[in-house]
């Protein structure tokens, strides 16, 4: 175990006395993956605010159920009971027909012409669930309880959001595999560089009886290194322009009467960032120093 450990202690003091020795290079390599890591990582925390946002927006959608005319007033108690324990009810609003007809009334001349009250009893719900999919089948749900005539749910304009949402998210998606691949192939030929000014010595060791794992192992954990220090920078970017972009943002939702901010990404999706700059880092000197290997001769 002791052997093992100083083994892996040695690569990885070789490794970083590599990186030291180009700082420069070293930078520039951790900057491109920083900027590569914090497009799709900003993209992705400015539409998760926006997706949280339109959960809190002022003009949630609202389900309107008219109950039939001859409905009784013990049912409409059950009926209302019956909405206060569902769980996927935020809050819900009657209005009887005596009170819509009065205001009715107030409202138009000509419905004080009618003699006999048209207008059904009358519940407006709010439910907690905004998405679409949740609010229709709340609504068909609804739709099959006793004494109501007709459902009605204002969510054309929940559909129409949280499409623009999803549109989103899969080009965050898009992007984000689209990058990984550039990434991979930016740390992949960064390693190849640094094993064919290294090949004399590569051959070397496979003369005296190294193997690949020994040798695959220094460049498997300077791409590992790449991958880490570029995610730490991408981080940076991001909560800088974040912070900068909430400057604007601040000024901008104070005009609405709104204390709205971008918030900065979580440990999550910090931990997230950092785990796929790793991984690709690490993916890339694999496949280089796989394909170097292949095509090495030490005869």
């Amino acid at each position: 175990m002791k052997h093992w450990i100083n083994q892996h202690t040695q690569v990885w003091r070789l490794v970083l006395s590599r990186i030291m020795r180009n700082k420069l290079s070293t930078i520039m390599i951790w900057s491109v993956i920083g900027i590569a890591l914090s497009l799709p990582a900003i993209l992705y925390v400015v539409i998760d605010n926006l997706n949280q946002l339109a959960g809190e927006v002022k003009n949630e959608p609202q389900i309107s159920v008219f109950m039939k005319l001859d409905v009784t007033s013990s049912a409409l108690q059950d009926f209302k009971q019956k909405l206060q324990q569902h769980p996927g009810i935020a809050k819900q609003q009657f209005v009887s027909r005596n009170d819509a007809w009065k205001q009715m009334q107030e409202a138009q001349s000509v419905a004080s012409q009618l003699e006999k009250n048209p207008l059904p009893d009358a519940f407006f719900i709010e439910p907690k669930d905004h998405s679409p999919d949740a609010i229709t089948q709340l609504q068909h749900e609804i739709e099959g309880w006793s004494g109501v005539e007709h459902v009605l749910a204002d969510a054309d304009w929940a559909k129409r959001l949280y499409a623009v949402l999803q549109l989103g998210k899969k080009a965050v998606w898009i992007l984000s595999g689209l990058l990984g691949f550039a990434l991979i192939a930016i740390i992949g030929n960064t390693i190849r560089l640094q094993i064919a000014t290294q090949r004399e010595e590569i051959e070397v060791s496979k003369l005296i009886g190294a193997t690949d794992g020994f040798i695959r192992r220094p460049f498997l954990y300077a791409g590992t290194l790449y991958g880490l220090g570029g995610s730490l920078l991408g981080l940076g970017f991001v909560n800088g322009i974040l912070t900068i972009f909430n400057h604007s943002v601040a000024d901008l939702a104070e005009l609405y009467g709104s204390s709205f901010i971008l918030v900065l990404p979580g440990w999550e999706i910090s931990l997230g960032v950092i785990a796929c700059a790793i991984v690709l880092g690490w993916l890339g000197s694999y496949i280089a120093v796989n394909r170097s290997l292949a095509s090495l001769n030490p005869n």
